[in-house]
């Protein structure tokens, strides 16, 4: 399939319509969204959205594309931390973790095209999903040969990490209503990202590792 965007001479103009397109179409979808109300709230009209994008489902692509090409550079393609399987675990998964707070329509996105099991879903696992669950399960794998971490299965550890990350932004609005605050205000996602790589951390930890970390703590504190 063809590149949502065809060209851009006002970028600014394309930014705004795609920024508005994102909200519409995570809240309701390709089929819902209606082109009017979007070029509306881009402040820009139908015309020129048919311009830069061709059409609604052009610009759905268009949508798509930027959210994915913004988590390959900020996280999938990203350089790998020179540190330990621990280290580098979690700063990939921190990663992720500002990518999701900076990006809260991404899982709404993402789930309505697996849950429709799209055209745009194969490339979407192809060139981005695959790859980055991939990365992830290299550095299980490499801290469990290391011993670093426990034996695990690095593809459910994988699973369980992306998934708890991904969750709490995607409920995160059911939950704050739970919880009776915004969970989503900067000090409780600071919070959260804190308890996931804590969890994290724990959850793998071999005994070897542990001991370890018992005795520089225990120099240390000589």
């Amino acid at each position: 399939m063809a590149s949502g965007r065809r060209k851009v001479e006002n970028p600014a103009t394309a930014r705004r319509i795609l920024a508005a397109a994102e909200q519409h179409f995570a809240a309701q979808g390709m089929a819902g969204a209606r082109t009017d109300e979007i070029a509306a709230d881009a402040h820009a009209n139908k015309a020129m959205l048919y311009y830069y994008f061709g059409d609604k489902r052009r610009l759905h692509r268009a949508v798509l594309e930027n959210m994915f090409r913004q988590l390959r550079k900020g996280v999938i393609a990203a350089p790998p931390a020179a540190g330990t399987p621990l280290e580098n675990l979690k700063a990939i998964v921190s990663a992720y973790f500002e990518f999701l707070a900076s990006h809260p329509n991404y899982p709404r996105l993402v789930h309505r095209e697996a849950m429709e099991r799209t055209k745009n879903f194969d490339w979407i696992v192809r060139g981005y999903l695959r790859p980055f669950h991939e990365r992830v399960v290299r550095i299980i794998q490499e801290g469990v040969k290391q011993g670093e971490f426990r034996p695990v299965d690095a593809d459910d550890m994988a699973f369980t990490a992306m998934g708890m990350t991904t969750s709490y932004f995607a409920a995160a609005p059911i939950l704050s209503v739970i919880a009776g605050r915004d969970l989503l205000s900067p000090a409780s996602v600071a919070r959260r990202k804190e308890a996931i790589l804590s969890f994290i951390e724990h959850g793998l930890e071999s005994e070897r590792a542990t001991r370890q970390k018992g005795r520089s703590q225990t120099v240390r504190a000589e």
